[in-house]
């Protein structure tokens, strides 16, 4: 294969721009063994108090409360965006929602995002503080019940539905959802009488490729089997280099368009039976789906192109 490597002559702009992206790829993948590693150096060296002080801190304060436009919000109501897809590294939501490069406080005056990761993620030393920092919180049914229980309104829970099992899914030009069996966050939704917003970002699944593997194939089983164990999926991929296109850890430079949906109004129940949570669900499912037939034209994805569940 041949490699094509990057001009000399990159404007410093786009140097810049591939730094930060490396920073949140190295973040994602390697900072919290770094910190980890921190912490294990530092307690068995000269400032060893350093670790004990912040191992006591982290005892005390472990359960403290943890936590883009088709239309305005209300922000005496709180909401619920479920964003969609998962992708490899959720860049979407992630620069959407811990940052302040789309404007979203422009966008959404009076609003207070807060983007749930996996629970896992915030139980590692130092790397735990770096991520709610940046405004990410647990995606422990606590965390997402303090946030939307506010009563002054003006929180946003973004929770990223598919989960990581959804990143296996993760092909450029496909649009493979996992969320048929996921029905908490509508039960959350209702029991908190939180609006529900779809939240589609357009282009996640184009900054990787990924290794497909056919479900029921032994390669998908082991996958599987190594997500049930470490509680975060394992997917195959290659994006680009720093100084070349064709392979690496970085994405491929792409444009990432995340559409923020119209509100499904939802009357507060403390106790919801099944049928009304179904019946939401559905709801859900149809609006998303709109959602998508409604924006993808103008995203370069050809008409045949639609959405699954599974």
């Amino acid at each position: 294969m041949k490699i094509e490597f990057a001009p000399l002559c990159v404007p410093l702009e786009r140097r810049l721009q591939t730094l930060s992206v490396l920073q949140w790829v190295f973040s994602f993948l390697f900072l919290e063994l770094c910190c980890c590693g921190i912490f294990v150096f530092l307690l068995f060296g000269d400032y060893w108090f350093v670790s004990v002080l912040y191992a006591l801190w982290l005892y005390f304060d472990w359960e403290t409360p943890e936590l883009v436009k088709t239309e305005d919000l209300d922000p005496r109501q709180n909401y619920l965006f479920g964003v969609h897809p998962h992708g490899i590294f959720v860049t979407g939501a992630f620069g959407n929602f811990c940052t302040e490069y789309s404007s979203f406080k422009e966008l959404f005056p009076g609003f207070t995002p807060y983007i749930h990761f996996l629970s896992s993620m915030l139980k590692w030393p130092f790397y735990r503080d770096y991520l709610m920092c940046a405004g990410i919180v647990s995606s422990s049914k606590k965390s997402v019940s303090h946030v939307l229980n506010n009563d002054s309104g003006g929180n946003v829970s973004v929770i990223l539905i598919g989960g990581a099992e959804e990143s296996l899914y993760a092909q450029p030009g496909e649009f493979t959802l996992t969320i048929h069996k996921r029905r908490g966050f509508i039960n959350l939704a209702l029991k908190y009488g939180a609006q529900l917003v779809p939240v589609f970002s357009f282009g996640e699944n184009d900054l990787y490729t990924q290794i497909a593997a056919s479900n029921g194939s032994w390669f998908r089983i082991l996958q599987a089997r190594l997500q049930k164990m470490l509680g975060f999926a394992l997917p195959v991929f290659h994006g680009r280099g720093i100084f070349q296109y064709n392979f690496g850890l970085l994405p491929y430079r792409k444009p990432i368009y995340t559409v923020v949906g119209k509100p499904i109004v939802v009357k507060q129940n403390q106790n919801p039976t099944p049928e009304e949570i179904d019946q939401l669900h559905q709801t859900y499912l149809q609006e998303l789906q709109k959602l998508f037939e409604e924006n993808k034209g103008k995203n370069g994805i050809p008409e045949h192109k639609t959405l699954v569940f599974i």
